[in-house]
C-alpha cells in the first residue's frame, strides 16, 4: 500500500485534533474528487513499518483524538489488506483513541457484494467508530455539511450499526 500524506494536528476530517492517512489508490473517480492524484495506487510513499512506527508515536499525544483514514479509497481491496493489521494496532495501542475512515463505498455495498468488499472487509468495520460513506457527488456539494463534502455521504455510528445490524447515523 502507498500514501499520498499523513496530516497530524488535522481538524477537518474528524471530531477533535487527529492524524489522517491518506492512502493511494481509487477506482471511484468523483467527478471534481478533491485528490485526483490518489487515484494512482502507486502515488505517494509506500506504507512500511517504520510509517507505521510514526503514526503510532503522533497518537501517542494527549491532544489527539484519533486516527483517520481517507483517500484515495481505503475500501479498495488492496488498501484494506494492509490496513486491517495497522488498525488492529492502533486500536489496541489507544483503545480510547476513534478511528474513523472515509469510503465512496456505501455501507451496504461494503456489506453486500461489491468491489470494495473482501475477506477483511467486516474486520475493518468492526474496528471503525465513524464511517463516512458514500461517493462524493459534485452535483450535492454542500459546504455547510460537517465532515462531508456532498448530501448523500452519511456519518454512520459503526459501534452500534453493528449492534442494531441497522444503520445508525452518527450525530454528536
Amino acid at each position: 500500500m502507498y500514501y499520498g500524506e499523513i496530516k497530524n494536528n488535522d481538524i477537518a476530517n474528524g471530531v477533535g485534533v487527529r492524524v489522517t492517512l491518506f492512502v493511494s489508490g481509487c477506482r471511484n473517480r468523483c467527478k471534481n474528487c478533491f485528490q485526483p492524484q490518489t487515484w494512482d495506487f502507486r502515488f505517494g510513499k509506500e506504507f512500511t513499518k517504520e510509517t507505521e512506527d510514526y503514526i503510532v508515536s503522533l497518537l501517542s499525544h494527549s491532544h489527539i483524538c484519533g486516527l483517520t483514514v481517507l483517500g484515495g479509497e481505503p475500501f479498495e481491496p488492496e488498501n484494506q489488506r494492509d490496513l486491517l493489521p495497522f488498525l488492529r494496532r492502533i486500536k489496541e495501542a489507544y483503545p480510547q483513541k476513534t478511528i474513523w475512515a472515509f469510503s465512496g463505498f456505501t455501507f451496504e455495498e461494503l456489506r453486500g457484494e461489491s468491489r470494495g468488499r473482501c475477506e477483511v472487509t467486516d474486520d475493518i468495520l468492526s474496528l471503525l467508530d465513524v464511517l463516512v460513506d458514500g461517493r462524493y457527488v459534485d452535483e450535492l456539494h454542500d459546504i455547510s455539511l460537517r465532515f462531508r463534502g456532498s448530501s448523500n455521504q452519511r456519518l454512520i455510528d459503526m459501534p452500534e450499526t453493528l449492534k442494531q445490524n441497522k444503520v445508525i447515523l452518527w450525530d454528536k
